[in-house]
């Protein structure tokens, strides 16, 4: 089931961190913390690796309330779309470990926003995505460029370089739909 609780536990949280003058830019990396629980742990008494990707939800939902891309969500009736993401697990989280999830914007172009996201225990890195978002508007992406310029930042560049532009190429190979 969707953690709803942690949700809008993690919504609060981050309208809280604002109000506090903890708000972050499209440039900042946000940082959540959180237990790992018995309802995200699967039968190896780890966490499951698609509780994984749903944690990564709630990072992304802290940085796009603390950069104030939520309220222009609200504001705008935009909605936030992942096109494509790709992750590597590295060590285990068990139950009842303090996890740290960092999210970070690694690069954009005219359509998509990088997000690299990453789970970390005791300084060691666990796991590690990164995932093609966009801001939709009646059901179509959005061009990046009307984002940062309804946040202020507009003269921001961050071209996709390095393994992230590799992965954007080598993706574009991949087959759709699927070959049987």
């Amino acid at each position: 089931m969707y953690p709803f609780i942690r949700y809008a536990s993690t919504i609060a949280h981050a309208a809280l961190q604002v109000k506090k003058g903890n708000a972050l830019t499209f440039k900042e990396t946000s940082e959540i913390q959180f237990r790992c629980r018995l309802s995200d742990i699967d039968n190896f008494l780890e966490m499951n690796n698609g509780r994984v990707l749903t944690l990564y939800d709630l990072g992304r939902t802290d940085f796009a309330v603390r950069t104030g891309l939520g309220k222009h969500l609200l504001k705008q009736r935009w909605g936030l779309v992942v096109a494509g993401s790709t992750i590597q697990y590295r060590k285990r989280i068990r139950a009842f470990q303090k996890v740290t999830l960092k999210t970070k914007i690694v690069g954009f172009d005219e359509r998509w926003m990088y997000i690299e996201q990453s789970m970390w225990v005791k300084g060691q890195p666990c796991s590690s995505a990164l995932l093609r978002t966009g801001v939709t508007e009646g059901g179509k992406v959005i061009e990046t460029a009307r984002i940062l310029s309804v946040l202020g930042q507009s003269d921001w560049q961050l071209p996709p370089s390095g393994y992230v532009a590799e992965w954007i190429i080598s993706d574009a190979d991949r087959p759709w739909p699927p070959t049987e």
